[in-house]
């Protein structure tokens, strides 16, 4: 598929992006590769190849590698909490929004 310069115009245009006319000639170009591009994607013979759920799926078996969960700062509830309006028993209260 390739676009003219009357259809950039008006992508432009619907897109609400001035482009000069001095400019179409390079929309023209960048977007007929992008189109092209497309048309190769389309072309490749995907049959028989099981969609992913996500990307890291095919690298790593089961999903991505994550860190241990542990805690590496020390938590300083104390400090936190010295500025609070109220705070009981390690929890901060809050008022009550909804009845």
């Amino acid at each position: 598929m390739s676009l003219s310069h009357d259809q950039i115009r008006r992508i432009a245009r619907l897109a609400r992006i001035a482009i000069r006319p001095e400019e179409s000639e390079a929309a023209l170009e960048r977007l007929n590769r992008v189109l092209g591009l497309i048309d190769e994607m389309r072309a490749v013979d995907t049959s028989g190849i099981e969609p992913m759920a996500h990307p890291l799926e095919a690298h790593l078996p089961g999903g991505q590698r994550l860190r241990p969960d542990q805690v590496v700062e020390p938590g300083q509830p104390q400090i936190y909490q010295s500025v609070a309006p109220a705070v009981e028993d390690g929890l901060y209260l809050v008022p009550k929004v909804v009845e």
